[in-house]
């Protein structure tokens, strides 16, 4: 279900590229800003396991409870196993990066090791794993790289017009074009989220299966749901905050529509309902 509505938002993306690339780009200006989305997204997708981890300081572990449980569930799933790395944070969290499952990163924070139980900790560690083997590092790539050529075209085309260098189409409706300018952007920002939380809600399923028990998930999440409300993560780059498992940045009822995570309650009633 949940990979069938991630195919519905990315079609409807690129269907948005287009419409807006007739719009206010054209052909030439719609390809030349996928080009450069697609530059400037590719150095992250590519490196970005060496960037991430750099940037939240992690250390590489190949021994004790961590390691072990990610190498159990590797070993049971048959899956390659990646890099482990433990995060100097006290809040509770975990993550997944890497451009394949060959070249993969699960991390995971001080304090999740401190209040999780070893079920606890294989139901997080398999919803890592999960991320790693659907390919949801290169989907949501994709996703940030064809909203990201809208929001460039749509930029272009305010610059165009505030210097008189629009495109010369004596049909076109000035009003429908910045209409498109603003409302494109947006909508593709809304698909892009979607996104997102769809690979999450995917993620909690196959991790689930994994682990054998989408209970030990479910608990594993009501307990990082409480932690990170009473000791939010510090120096959060807002550009990684969508790759861990409970979200770090903290919004009010209208930001839930640009969350990159789904609502926790729904996650855990999701789990719950499973049956393996």
């Amino acid at each position: 279900m949940n990979t069938a509505k991630t195919v519905i938002l990315m079609t409807f993306l690129t269907l948005l590229l287009v419409m807006a690339g007739g719009a206010i780009g054209g052909q030439q200006g719609a390809l030349f800003a996928l080009i450069m989305a697609g530059v400037m997204n590719f150095g992250t997708y590519w490196f970005s396991d060496k960037v991430v981890i750099k940037m939240y300081r992690g250390q590489q572990v190949q021994s004790g409870p961590l390691f072990e449980v990610v190498a159990e569930l590797c070993q049971r799933n048959n899956l390659p196993l990646p890099k482990v790395y433990v995060l100097p944070q006290p809040t509770p969290n975990a993550f997944a990066t890497g451009r394949n499952p060959r070249h993969a990163v699960v991390a995971a924070t001080e304090g999740i090791l401190q209040i999780l139980s070893r079920e606890e900790l294989a139901g997080v560690m398999a919803h890592e794993l999960a991320h790693v083997q659907n390919r949801d590092i290169l989907i949501g790539t994709i996703a940030a790289t064809i909203a990201g050529a809208i929001s460039w075209m749509a930029h272009m085309a305010q610059w165009a017009m505030i210097f008189g260098g629009g495109r010369d189409d004596e049909d076109g409706n000035p009003l429908a074009m910045i209409g498109v300018m603003i409302l494109a952007p947006i909508a593709a920002m809304l698909v892009q989220m979607a996104v997102s939380r769809s690979r999450e809600y995917a993620a909690d399923a196959s991790g689930a299966r994994f682990c054998g028990n989408p209970r030990y998930l479910a608990d594993a999440l009501r307990k990082l749901e409480s932690a990170n409300q009473r000791m939010p993560m510090r120096q959060v780059n807002e550009a990684t905050a969508h790759m861990f498992i409970v979200n770090p940045l903290r919004g009010n009822k209208l930001a839930k529509l640009f969350s990159t995570h789904p609502p926790m309650e729904e996650r855990i009633r999701r789990l719950e309902g499973m049956g393996i």
